[in-house]
């Protein structure tokens, strides 16, 4: 290893980064993604636009409309149609729910009897359609308990003593954020790798290299280096946006977040090394970087929708990208703070060793110091 030789290809990256701007969407595009997603991406359903069909007119049937009418929840409207035009709300869309109350409600819940409740959702949204179930059984169950203790109701009623882990308050935030860094720390980095040496391509200062005694090693440490250190005070920036913009708590160890961050780093950058290695125009490195990292950054994350609900292939191929492993860990320190006592994040973050070790050779054998 040549320390002079790797000092002055450093140089000539950082002042090559200042030059062309780059050094600008290092720090720029990281915070911008995270505080455009941070306020404009929520998982929580609210208004949900609900009618319901009181075919029973009691009190009770009352009582249980107020209590969508009085949730954040539902945007409720008590109506008076049949089923068929009720239903035709909803193709219309102009209803997200309906709700219908039979006959006789009061009677049968006064005698402990069986109850059916017709409920309709658009289900045009999965994802979105199973919110508006749950929040509708959660209603549902909250006025059943409310019935029992104001009337004396024969049967067996069921209370639900519930309560969120983590997360208590339930914010979109904390469940977000983390996640986008995870996605961030993917793209950011190896969008700058990738333009490293097919600019060099693209330019013919690639002769450079060809002609020079420098090792594909030293050639390569002094090209990751810059970018490595550049994006190593991402992690504290997004840190400090998460922890004080958008009051996310942390509850782990700020050595394993700051480790796993910079092992993750070097695999975003190796990423993209082998995307210039193998690419020869700047604009097809970038796509492919693209097509790469911020894919399966969102389907194979667990942000959007968790791996253990996958099944088949796409189970499969979310344990093949790095961003999964990462996000588990950033979720752990960031909600949970169980750390390295967890053997799950421990394995993780030796998987990331491993993929940085194999991505990063697989860069130097990839590289040849001659002309194809």
């Amino acid at each position: 290893m040549n320390a002079g030789v790797i000092k002055a290809f450093m140089l000539k990256e950082f002042k090559e980064l200042l030059r062309s701007g780059l050094i600008i969407m290092v720090y720029l595009m990281p915070s911008m993604i995270l505080i455009l997603f941070g306020y404009g991406m929520r998982m929580e359903v609210s208004g949900v636009r609900t009618l319901i069909i009181d075919n029973d007119k009691s009190e009770l049937s009352r009582r249980l409309a107020s209590k969508f009418s009085h949730s954040k929840y539902f945007d409720t409207e008590v109506g008076n149609l049949t089923e068929k035009e009720a239903l035709r709300e909803i193709k219309r869309a102009k209803k997200d729910t309906v709700l219908i109350i039979p006959p006789s409600f009061q009677k049968r819940i006064l005698k402990g009897e069986k109850v059916q409740i017709g409920v309709f959702i658009d289900g045009s949204f999965p994802i979105r359609a199973m919110t508006i179930q749950s929040y509708i059984e959660g209603t549902l169950l909250s006025a059943a308990e409310e019935f029992s203790k104001g009337y004396e109701i024969k049967g067996k009623i069921v209370k639900i003593n519930q309560r969120a882990l983590f997360n208590q308050a339930m914010r979109d935030e904390n469940a977000i954020i983390p996640g986008v860094i995870g996605i961030v720390l993917l793209v950011a980095p190896a969008i700058i790798s990738a333009l490293l040496i097919v600019r060099e391509k693209e330019r013919g200062s690639i002769f450079n290299f060809y002609s020079s005694p420098i090792k594909k090693t030293d050639f390569l440490i002094a090209k990751l280096t810059p970018p490595f250190l550049l994006h190593s005070l991402n992690i504290f920036i997004l840190f400090l946006w998460a922890s004080y913009l958008f009051k996310v708590p942390f509850r782990g160890s700020f050595l394993l977040y700051w480790f796993s961050s910079e092992i993750y780093i070097l695999i975003s950058l190796s990423i993209g090394l082998l995307v210039s290695v193998v690419t020869e125009r700047q604009i097809v490195a970038v796509v492919l970087v693209i097509i790469l990292t911020i894919i399966p950054g969102f389907l194979y994350s667990g942000m959007l929708m968790p791996i253990s609900s996958m099944k088949g292939e796409s189970y499969i191929q979310a344990h093949l990208f790095p961003v999964m492993y990462y996000n588990h860990i950033l979720y752990d320190v960031f909600l949970i703070g169980e750390g390295t006592a967890s053997f799950k994040t421990s394995l993780y973050l030796a998987i990331l060793v491993l993929y940085a070790a194999v991505f990063l050779s697989a860069g130097v054998f990839l590289l040849k110091k001659e002309l194809k």
